[in-house]
């Protein structure tokens, strides 16, 4: 048997609809309720030097992600009612001949969509505030309550040190850069830093217990990130529209898993494959919160959380390209003993966000990856 390839194409389920992205197409085929498969082709942008820089490329990555992303589910979704019925239902009762003209002049307006596909800027900017503002909500503002609940801000209890003159001061600045005192000495009552005290203030240390306080609360704000995440997915997956697009996914993994060993795209080959696939952006969300918890605890938190959500939202570029670059990493040694223990996490994630698809999912899966694959079989290599 041939050397399994790994490839850089990666693909998102839509509505009754798989989107694949390769090193310069992108791609997006849906079953439309008359049966056909329709295709949206766009030509990739050409990606500049800076974003092959480590860390930045992943940051710009995970951006340009949403955006496709987003794009390519209203793509999906101009072909069914918000039920996720047919558009055509409403029509099944006008007379034959009116129905043939309201169906002619929808045809028309949807090959006009097509041929533009792309949602309006008004459109777009309103569905990423929305979803932003959600996001921030559930996995950045609530955990952080709940976790400083469980974990009170114990900065005023760390020790007391009296300043009585400029020597001390600079005393106490001293011990803190020689470690003598761990962490950054505040004022209980506003918080200042010690430079800005004047002789007889009371500062207190921000110790190592402290330190390990800052530990556990982001263990724990990062756990209860896991816990709304998984229960969303739980609750999402009962619903009928979902458990579709859940079946999608698995055929866009099973399809690259094909493609990946070297066998012809049809579906009795693309059938034989797992729909789970260790370099799902799935994998790439727990990486997310592992790192997560690594810088927030490096960094510490402020007191007051507004604040706090706002150093965190702001380090979350930083952590979503390391992240990237440990996916890119990982991807690269599947093989390994260590990078596979890591990965069982994500592969366990995708029994609750992939299913098993039906041929005609299949088939669009298929019709999506075809339309992506390039001439130089090196150009979409991982």
């Amino acid at each position: 048997m041939s050397e399994v390839k790994k490839t850089s194409i990666g693909g998102q389920a839509v509505i009754e609809g798989v989107m694949m992205r390769g090193p310069y197409k992108t791609c997006v085929s849906v079953r439309k309720p008359n049966g056909e498969i329709t295709t949206k082709i766009t030509e990739n942008k050409v990606k500049g030097g800076f974003r092959k820089i480590p860390i930045i490329r992943g940051i710009f990555g995970f951006v340009n992600s949403m955006v496709i992303g987003i794009n390519a589910l209203m793509f999906s979704a101009q072909f069914y009612e918000e039920d996720g019925s047919p558009k055509e239902e409403s029509e099944k009762e006008v007379s034959n001949e009116k129905s043939d003209n309201i169906a002619k002049d929808k045809e028309e307006k949807n090959e006009k969509k097509e041929e533009s596909g792309e949602l309006s800027g008004f459109a777009l900017f309103f569905t990423l505030v929305t979803s932003l503002a959600l996001s921030i909500g559930l996995f950045f503002v609530l955990p952080n309550l709940i976790a400083g609940l469980i974990v009170p801000n114990t900065t005023i209890s760390g020790d007391q040190v009296v300043i009585s003159e400029v020597e001390t001061t600079n005393a106490v600045i001293n011990s803190i850069q020689s470690g003598e005192l761990s962490g950054e000495l505040l004022l209980a009552s506003s918080g200042d830093t010690v430079k800005n005290k004047k002789s007889g203030d009371i500062v207190i240390a921000n110790t190592v217990n402290n330190r390990k306080n800052n530990v556990l609360y982001n263990v724990i704000e990062s756990v209860v990130k896991v816990v709304i995440f998984i229960g969303y997915l739980v609750l999402v997956s009962q619903m009928k529209d979902i458990k579709r697009v859940f079946e999608y996914h698995g055929a866009e993994h099973k399809t690259i898993f094909c493609y990946e060993h070297g066998e012809e795209l049809t579906v009795d080959n693309v059938k034989k494959y797992k729909r789970f696939h260790p370099r799902c952006g799935t994998s790439f969300l727990l990486f997310v919160i592992v790192i997560s918890i690594i810088v927030y605890s490096i960094v510490g938190r402020h007191p007051n959380l507004l604040i706090n959500v706002l150093i965190r939202l702001a380090l979350l570029p930083l952590i979503a390209g390391v992240s990237y670059e440990i996916i890119r990493f990982a991807g690269k040694h599947t093989e390994n003993k260590c990078i596979a223990w890591l990965n069982k996490p994500g592969m366990w994630l995708q029994r609750l966000t992939t299913r098993e698809p039906d041929d005609s999912q299949i088939e669009c899966a298929i019709s999506s990856l075809k339309a992506v694959i390039p001439d130089d079989e090196k150009a979409d290599l991982w």
